[in-house]
């Protein structure tokens, strides 16, 4: 097959799901709200069931969920009637998700949620089907036709069936007042987690903390820097205070600045740079990597609120640390 043919099939199928998507919007209506309102105000937990490629969706809006505070289990739909049902609690609301709402499965487990008690809410193409009749809420996920050139290989209907879950995860912690602060507590782990929560405070401590005063001489500079192994030292006062900064890189100016009259009583005034970029204790690490990037420089001072030097953030410990 050309390339061009090839190129031309893939954005007829996006095209034909984005029109399918475009679709459902007006299927969103009063019964979405109240779904939303019924879920918050349950003490239970939202059970989704499915089968085949519908259940693959059921489990991502599981995880969509759980991941944003409204606590969510997937139980599959032959499983449920082979077992697995007792996961269903008398208070939890029971999401079933299907195309066609008349599969064998769907047929045999709906009256046994409905025997329980469940509020049962079903995301179902066809609205006059097993599964949509006997559902106490319907969220409509009706497609004109699939994005497969046979109209078989669910593809529309499953991007649908994931829009809607989406539609709903999002409305939730909305309704909820769910904060990034919040969506840090479920995702501690990886690069995401760590941008969320991980603060300069957590970087700065396991580093060395490089200083010298206005009138240390070049020599003890040198000493410092090398020692610590940061590349940089912060020029402070007596009590702390951030005075300014000496990097290899102001070594290097200095040394062609005097390089006709060198000697050991050059000191950190004459060399330092003045109003280094710093960041408060108690930020995100991320902030200290915006920081960083705009400036093109390589690591960021935390000073605290009365400006006292605490140490540094270098760009390599971003990136040990993930955030970059």
């Amino acid at each position: 097959m050309e390339k061009e043919k090839i190129i031309k099939i893939a954005k007829e199928t996006i095209f034909k799901e984005a029109e399918s998507l475009i679709k459902i919007i007006d299927f969103i209506d009063e019964s979405f709200a109240m779904i939303v309102e019924k879920i918050i105000n349950s003490s239970g937990r939202v059970i989704i069931t499915g089968i085949g490629k519908s259940a693959i969706i059921g489990q991502k809006i599981v995880a969509s969920l759980n991941s944003t505070g409204t606590p969510a289990i997937f139980m599959h739909a032959a499983d449920a009637i082979h077992g697995d049902l007792g996961i269903v609690q008398p208070d939890d609301i029971v999401i079933c998700i299907s195309k066609s709402g008349n599969t064998p499965e769907i047929k045999v487990l709906i009256p046994l949620i409905k025997r329980n008690n469940n509020l049962l809410i079903a995301i179902v193409s066809e609205t006059n089907s097993f599964l949509a009749n006997s559902a106490d809420y319907i969220l409509r996920a009706t497609v004109d036709i699939e994005a497969c050139p046979n109209n078989l290989a669910p593809t529309s209907s499953t991007t649908a069936q994931l829009a809607i879950g989406d539609a709903l995860t999002v409305a939730l912690l909305e309704a909820k007042g769910f904060t990034s602060e919040d969506f840090a507590k479920y995702h501690p782990g990886g690069s995401l987690g760590k941008k969320l929560y991980l603060k300069v405070d957590d970087i700065y401590k396991q580093n060395e903390t490089p200083k010298v005063f206005l009138n240390d001489n070049i020599v003890k500079i040198i000493q410092e820097i090398s020692s610590k192994r940061l590349g940089v030292t912060a020029v402070v006062d007596e009590n702390e205070k951030l005075l300014g900064v000496i990097t290899d890189g102001d070594l290097r100016r200095m040394l062609m600045k005097f390089k006709n009259n060198f000697n050991n009583n050059i000191i950190a005034e004459e060399i330092m740079s003045k109003n280094p970029k710093t960041i408060q204790s108690g930020e995100l690490a991320v902030n200290a990597l915006k920081i960083i990037t705009k400036n093109s420089i390589t690591q960021i001072i935390v000073v605290d609120n009365n400006n006292k030097y605490l140490g540094f953030v270098h760009l390599h410990d971003l990136m040990r640390e993930g955030i970059v």
